[in-house]
């Protein structure tokens, strides 16, 4: 199942649909203990053939940000003035470190470039991955 939303505009039912997926959003309490649980803004390299649709002309620069919730993370997507949401639940996202860093999962990938706004993220790419093992724990055998 495809879990890409048109966010632009709100959304009861996306909002409950990505939080059964994903969790509601961390309290103000836990943002702070997790100082902060928002990327800044990174620029998109490349996408996967099939997320081309939600980038921009040539010309323009494509921009995304990932957001931390309890069971996975929301990865938004600005194209012009229409917003979309990437919904990953932890058990199916895959991180590799390649010139950048490169987010997969249900047969898609979106690539961030390696410059100085991708430096400013290596703790909130830190955090991302210390919340990924802490929940993949729960699940391993003893």
């Amino acid at each position: 199942m495809s879990m890409i939303l048109n966010t632009t505009h709100h959304s009861s039912d996306h909002k409950q649909m990505i939080n059964d997926l994903v969790g509601s959003p961390f309290s103000l309490v836990q943002k702070l203990k997790l100082n902060g649980v928002g990327s800044k803004r990174m620029i998109i390299d490349e996408v996967s053939p099939n997320m081309h649709g939600l980038m921009n002309s040539v010309a323009d620069i494509n921009y995304g940000n990932i957001e931390l919730r309890p069971q996975g993370i929301l990865v938004f997507i600005n194209k012009g003035l229409q917003n979309f949401t990437w919904v990953i639940p932890y058990y199916q996202l895959v991180i590799y470190k390649t010139n950048g860093s490169s987010i997969h999962a249900q047969g898609r990938f979106v690539h961030f470039r390696n410059n100085k706004t991708f430096k400013e993220n290596k703790k909130f790419f830190d955090k991302l991955l210390n919340e990924k093992v802490k929940y993949d724990m729960q699940f391993a055998m003893p």
